[in-house]
């Protein structure tokens, strides 16, 4: 039998503006040893998320830069493979912070968790509904958002895979909902897929003429906003806020890859609405996931959350894969099967 082989995503190139094929680059290399205390894992499952192109800039943020030479950054869902780990075995199926590979080191005390793949239909469903995109819906909506049965909740991104899922929990808790997304497909699946009472298509249109249509869809201004997205889309929405309206930003998918940012030039509306603007990350609710995860399962369960996936298949479709997220082209979460 041949010697198993690893194949690895490597980020060779600092990408400048969107990135390119040259940027990375795919190798095999031979399957790594387990070190001591360490393992092993055989990732089934990537996640590909616009937080990846953060990473790949070498800019202060909330991890560090990925290292040139080194394979790109990701969370997965797989099998471990060889374990020095007494809290592991071979076999135990796992989701952590790894990196676009066949197998990856996970060194001793890593971000791995070890997770029951009976509960679900798919192990990738915990990259998705009941992983860190389910979650960071439910606790940056419930927790920063706090809605109220009656507020107006406006989700930008709103048919990503988070924002589907923000809106739909809105709905849960009495909200009305707006969603903005970029196509005619995209804002009829928000109406008849996740219930959203409003979808605007912003594509095409000025931050003017976009900024008339949520003043239309929410004529006494939006109570929380989702923001997912950023840039003009962002501005149009400040000048619709409520008194005291609450934003939880998410995201700015929209500045990831410009070469120059736009910013949010009327924040001056922030100080006239007396709202707030409260910057979100999922990794201060961690010691909560299972908690979450309960709920988010039983509103599966339930039948009153749907959560799509977008699963690509091969490594060597890294690249196009990854770029889906930014062409808009994903219809649900990003995931990449390797095995």
């Amino acid at each position: 039998m041949a010697p198993l082989k690893n194949r690895r995503f490597l980020l060779v190139k600092r990408p400048e503006g969107t990135p390119s094929p040259s940027d990375f680059s795919l190798v095999e290399q031979p399957v790594p040893a387990a070190p001591e205390g360490g393992m092993v894992v055989r990732n089934h499952f990537i996640s590909l998320d616009p937080a990846q192109r953060g990473w790949m800039d070498d800019a202060p943020s909330y991890m560090p830069p990925i290292t040139l030479g080194d394979p790109v950054r990701a969370t997965t869902v797989g099998v471990v493979h060889e374990s020095r780990n007494p809290d592991f075995k071979a076999g135990d199926w796992v989701l952590g912070l790894n990196a676009m590979e066949d197998y990856s080191i996970v060194l001793p005390g890593g971000f791995t968790s070890a997770i029951d793949v009976t509960l679900v239909d798919s192990p990738s469903r915990y990259l998705s509904a009941v992983g860190a995109v389910g979650l960071t819906a439910y606790f940056g909506l419930l927790e920063v958002g706090k809605p109220q049965a009656g507020e107006t909740l406006l989700v930008t991104g709103a048919a990503g895979a988070v924002g589907a899922m923000v809106g739909q929990i809105g709905k849960i808790k009495g909200a009305r909902v707006i969603g903005i997304a970029g196509g005619a497909d995209k804002c009829r699946r928000l109406i008849e897929d996740y219930g959203f009472d409003f979808a605007i298509d912003y594509k095409g249109k000025s931050e003017a003429e976009l900024s008339a249509l949520i003043a239309q869809a929410a004529p006494q201004g939006v109570d929380i906003v989702f923001e997912n997205v950023g840039g003009v889309v962002m501005e149009a929405v400040t000048m619709n806020l409520a008194q005291r309206a609450r934003v939880v930003l998410c995201g700015l998918i929209s500045e990831y890859n410009a070469t120059e940012r736009v910013g949010l030039r009327n924040l001056w509306q922030v100080i006239v609405k007396q709202a707030t603007i409260h910057g979100f990350l999922i990794a201060g609710y961690v010691d909560r996931f299972a908690e979450g995860g309960a709920q988010v399962a039983q509103w599966i369960g339930s039948g009153q959350l749907r959560a799509d996936e977008d699963i690509q298949n091969g490594l060597e479709n890294s690249y196009d894969a990854f770029m889906r997220l930014f062409s808009g082209a994903n219809t649900g979460k990003l995931v990449l099967k390797i095995a």
